[in-house]
């Protein structure tokens, strides 16, 4: 009987010690996030062909945007991102995926990258994953105005590759990594590779935030692009809430001689205005200058090239999730690059939109 005892008392020993071991251990950690959104435009000069913006080209039209799942799980040192989208807006993010029985279903993918936590500091990613250069994001809740910037409809929109996300400080942090070209999840003409590279400083304990953004590389038609950007957040006060984002991005085209080579660029500046007057009501002012002088982007069509102003005031009213979005914007370029409803050119274009963005 002693024996006896002395074996079962050795057992549940055993089995405590097993049970804090498995109680020690990690537990997966699972999330899931989506959202969706709906607008509604109207294009003062009754034409859809206006938009020279990502995502809002229509006009006197209610049009459906994304509705998006995110799925995130992780366990140990191991973690993967799978962040896929439906919709007219989804397919504009992913232009470059041609839709065809063998790869239609590319187009829906946002995000796909596994990580590895190599050390404490160092997080290791390989797959495809958003640009880290500019302000705003694909995801409308994401943004405080709906329409976008000319910076973010003409930067990269998604890189795929490989990175490192390095932490340096309890304040500052890195990232480097190797991509494909700019906005292509598949290459099978001279794949040449991009550079990307971050330095963030973020504080905790101020309400200042900076990040200095680099691209650069050779596309699949040989053509060089260097491209530096910044981006800074600072809230002044529980009201109050300043961003700036502003870039300038360079190409040259290396299969003309050394002789004929020069270099063209863009540029742009944009100043955002945040006020948060409740915790259900606030307003956005978005004020930006894009210079295209080379006709690389906007201005294709204009041989001295030209620069538009734009500015969009967005009101927002939260409910729970749902967030309504009225907006007024306003474009002036330096040159006819819009068309009034009659056919004629203009140098200014308005719009009028409403838009519902739900999230969870």
């Amino acid at each position: 009987m002693k024996r006896m005892l002395t074996t079962l008392f050795a057992l549940g020993n055993a089995a405590v010690a097993w049970s804090q071991s498995a109680d020690s251990l990690p537990a997966p950690g699972f999330r899931l996030s989506g959202s969706a959104d709906v607008y509604y435009k109207y294009n003062l000069n009754n034409n859809y062909t206006d938009n020279k913006t990502s995502f809002t080209n229509s006009h006197n039209s209610f049009e459906l945007g994304m509705v998006s799942l995110k799925v995130e799980h992780g366990f140990k040192k191991g973690s993967i991102v799978a962040d896929v989208g439906f919709g007219k807006r989804a397919g504009d993010f992913s232009y470059n995926d041609v839709p065809a029985p063998s790869t239609g279903l590319s187009m829906a993918i946002k995000q796909l990258f596994v990580s590895y936590q190599l050390t404490e500091k160092i997080k290791l990613s390989l797959g495809s994953y958003a640009t880290h250069v500019g302000y705003e994001l694909v995801d409308a809740y994401l943004n405080r105005n709906y329409s976008m910037s000319y910076m973010f409809s003409y930067g990269p929109f998604f890189h795929t590759g490989v990175k490192a996300d390095i932490t340096l400080t309890s304040s500052l942090s890195a990232m480097v990594g190797v991509f494909n070209p700019t906005d292509l999840k598949s290459v099978t003409l001279n794949s040449h590779k991009y550079i990307g590279a971050q330095l963030g400083f973020a504080p905790a304990e101020t309400p200042v935030k900076l990040y200095l953004n680099y691209l650069e590389g050779k596309d699949t038609l040989g053509v060089q692009n260097h491209q530096a950007d910044v981006v800074a957040t600072y809230q002044v006060n529980k009201v109050l809430g300043l961003g700036y984002n502003g870039t300038y991005s360079t190409y040259l085209d290396t299969r003309t001689s050394k002789e004929e080579r020069s270099n063209v660029s863009w540029w742009g500046s944009a100043l955002y205005v945040n006020c948060d007057f409740t915790d259900k009501f606030g307003l956005t002012v978005r004020g930006e200058y894009f210079s295209d002088k080379d006709g690389l982007k906007v201005f294709g069509a204009v041989p001295a090239g030209g620069d538009v102003i734009a500015g969009t005031l967005s009101f927002s009213y939260k409910a729970g999730n749902l967030t309504i979005i009225p907006e007024f914007r306003l474009d002036k370029a330096s040159a006819d690059i819009f068309t009034r409803s009659g056919g004629s050119p203009s140098r200014i274009t308005s719009n009028v939109l409403l838009a519902a963005v739900y999230h969870f």
